[in-house]
C-alpha cells in the first residue's frame, strides 16, 4: 500500500461500530474494514495468513477474508469496527495487515469525532446530508494517512535498526581491516548523515568512537591470550602506526600497552 493508491482513490464510510467480543467478518466484495483497537488487544487471522497480535490497528482485505478477531479469555478488550468503500470500485486498493501509530491519541479524538458525526448530527436537507458525509469522508482520510504513514515510518526504523546491527557484527568480525564511514555506510545502504545519526543513536557512540574501542578491547583480549608483543598487537587489531595505536590504548586502558602488559605478569 502506498500513498499513490490513497491520492487516486477516494474511501467512503459505511459504518461503524464500537465491539468487545469475538467475531468473524466475512469478505463482501468492495468493502475493506479498519479495526482500532481502543484498549486491551486482539488477535486476527486472516483466512490465508498466520495471526497476528493486534494492539493499534488492522486493515482488513476482502481478498483475505474473512477475518478472525478474538479477544483473550482473561482480559478484556475494547475496538471498532469501521466499514469502508474505496471509489472507484476497481481501484488497487492494496491496504492489509497490521497497522502503526504514534498518533493514538490523536486517532481517538478523530474516532470520537466520526461517532458523534454519525450518530449525534441529524440532518435537515441533501445540503447538510452531502456536508455531512464529506465530513466523514476527511475523517476517514486523515485517520488512514496517519495509519499509513506512521506504519511506514516504523517499518523503516525497525529496517534501519536491522542494518546498524549487521553493521556492527561486521565491524566486530573486520575490526582488523580498515574500515570507513563511506564504507560501512554504502554496506548499509544508507547515506553517510543517516548513518552517522542511526549509529550513535543506537550506540551512543560514533563511528569512529566505537571502532576505537573495539580495537583497544580486542588489543586487551590479545594481551591477556597471547605472547605477542605490543608492536604485533597494534598490527592485528588494525593500527598501522604503532605510535598512534599506543596513544589511543592510553586514552581508552589509562595506561600505556607495555604497562598493560606489564601489570599481566
Amino acid at each position: 500500500m502506498n500513498f499513490q493508491q490513497l491520492v487516486a482513490m477516494i474511501p467512503v464510510l459505511d459504518q461503524i461500530g464500537l465491539s468487545r467480543a469475538n467475531q468473524t467478518l466475512e469478505a463482501v466484495e468492495h468493502r475493506h474494514v479498519l479495526i482500532i483497537v481502543l484498549s486491551g488487544h486482539l488477535t486476527i487471522t486472516a483466512s490465508d495468513g498466520d495471526p497476528a497480535v493486534v494492539t493499534q490497528g488492522y486493515a482488513c482485505h476482502p481478498l483475505h477474508g474473512p477475518f478472525t478477531l478474538q479477544v483473550p479469555k482473561t482480559k478484556e478488550a475494547e475496538y471498532m469496527v469501521i466499514t469502508y468503500r474505496v471509489f472507484p470500485d476497481n481501484s488497487a486498493w492494496t491496504l492489509q495487515g497490521p497497522l502503526r501509530t504514534l498518533s493514538e491519541v490523536k486517532i481517538k479524538y478523530m474516532l470520537d469525532e466520526l461517532v458523534r458525526t454519525t450518530d449525534e448530527i441529524h440532518t435537515h436537507s441533501a445540503e447538510e446530508e452531502a456536508a455531512q458525509q464529506f465530513r466523514k469522508r476527511l475523517i476517514l482520510e486523515r485517520m488512514l494517512f496517519i495509519f499509513l504513514y506512521e506504519t511506514h515510518m516504523t517499518q523503516e526504523e525497525t529496517a534501519s535498526g536491522v542494518s546498524i546491527e549487521e553493521s556492527l557484527s561486521y565491524m566486530n568480525e573486520h575490526y582488523m581491516l580498515k574500515l570507513s564511514l563511506p564504507m560501512l555506510a554504502a554496506r548499509a545502504g544508507m547515506s553517510e548523515g543517516h548513518y552517522t545519526v542511526l549509529f550513535k543513536r543506537h550506540t551512543g557512540m560514533t563511528m569512529t568512537q566505537y571502532l576505537r574501542r573495539l580495537r583497544i578491547d580486542k588489543a586487551k583480549q590479545m594481551f591477556q591470550q597471547t605472547g605477542l608483543t605490543a608492536k604485533e598487537v597494534s598490527q592485528r587489531v588494525g593500527f598501522a602506526d604503532y605510535f598512534h595505536f599506543s596513544r589511543i590504548f592510553k586514552q581508552e586502558a589509562g595506561c600505556s600497552p607495555t604497562a598493560y602488559q606489564r601489570s599481566l605478569q
